[in-house]
């Protein structure tokens, strides 16, 4: 079955860029809570015969609540990458974890890209939206915090730094390769 984490990233990144994004296979019922998110932030999303068609908006719009809930509800494995989008919206956006301990571990280096991120409690967090992101040389903690951090440094003017990329190869095939196709300036470096 298509890998609604990997759509939705991807549909992310092309969210934080103002991009379009046409998906030829999704299954309809595995992407609408992702989708009724991206909805929410500007996004126009229309499904296809077998797949959708995502168009970014203009500006990004703050969502009030993002809570993570078991499927079929919205996935945690989701929320670091829709919360780099939430980084750039224009308002204030509370996360709010409660399937996965440790979730909030990437939000320390989208800070040091520039985000506005407070720690309430272990499990929730406001994200205020800023007006630009900065390249940074960051590090993954985590397979999705990786993600988040590949889709913020792609609305980022220079060049970012990702070390200890082997937590996004374990959840996405090429990741850099399907970037790439999509318009990403992105090149995978050789461990010396």
């Amino acid at each position: 079955i298509p890998d609604r984490i990997a759509i939705g990233t991807y549909m992310i990144a092309s969210a934080i860029t103002g991009g379009s994004l046409e998906v030829d296979k999704v299954i309809r019922n595995h992407m609408e809570p992702i989708c009724e998110k991206l909805r929410l932030s500007g996004c126009d999303i229309n499904y296809t015969k077998n797949g959708l068609i995502l168009n970014s908006p203009k500006k990004i719009n703050a969502i009030d609540l993002i809570k993570t809930y078991p499927h079929p509800g919205f996935p945690t494995d989701m929320q670091a990458q829709i919360m780099a989008l939430m980084t750039l919206s224009d308002g204030v956006s509370v996360f709010y974890e409660t399937v996965f301990e440790n979730r909030f571990m990437h939000c320390a280096e989208l800070i040091r890209m520039g985000a506005n991120i407070k720690h309430i409690t272990e499990n929730i967090c406001i994200v205020k939206g800023v007006d630009n992101l900065y390249s940074a040389n960051v590090k993954c903690t985590d397979l999705r915090g990786g993600a988040s951090l590949v889709l913020a440094s792609l609305a980022t003017e220079g060049k970012t730094e990702i070390s200890d990329i082997y937590h996004i190869e374990r959840g996405y095939e090429n990741f850099e390769i399907v970037l790439k196709n999509l318009g990403a300036n992105i090149i995978k470096l050789k461990e010396s």
